[in-house]
């Protein structure tokens, strides 16, 4: 296994373990126990807002100028759905019967959707990311290969 390799291992570990509690977290919420939606909420809340404070440190802090610009990207696009889910999404999705409560419940359950196909569409892109990296790879130890003989 060369460093790619040990590295897309890693990541995929990471990638389940999230995937997991993403799983778990909704099935318990599931059952409907407010307080225990509540506090799960919460903890992943804090956690989502220390992985936002990691990716600012990688854009103040990394020296790969290309990593730096990713991770930018990254807390552009948070910031930006952020800001459309607090302040535009209920708005946009008022309807002349509905309640402001409705219309904030029917925009947090829209959201959720779209999160979650955005979810699909980047482990989409991990893939096409891993396999392109992974045919340079081969490609240029074929080459090698080739070379020497």
């Amino acid at each position: 296994m060369n460093i790619g390799q040990e590295v897309f291992a890693i990541k995929l570990y990471e990638l389940e373990q999230q995937y997991g509690k993403l799983q778990s977290r909704i099935r318990v919420c599931g059952q409907e126990n407010r307080q225990r939606i509540r506090d799960e909420l919460q903890k992943t809340a804090e956690e989502y807002e220390e992985e936002r404070l990691l990716l600012q440190e990688r854009v103040r802090n990394c020296r790969s100028r290309a990593v730096s610009r990713l991770a930018k990207a990254q807390l552009e696009y948070r910031k930006a759905t952020d800001e459309i889910v607090k302040k535009q999404m209920a708005e946009d999705l008022h309807g002349e019967n509905t309640t402001s409560g409705e219309d904030a419940q029917e925009a947090s359950a829209l959201y959720a959707e779209f999160a979650i196909d955005f979810a699909t569409l980047s482990m989409q892109q991990a893939l096409i990311a891993a396999l392109t990296a992974l045919d340079g790879q081969v490609g240029e130890a074929d080459e090698n290969r080739e070379k020497n003989i």
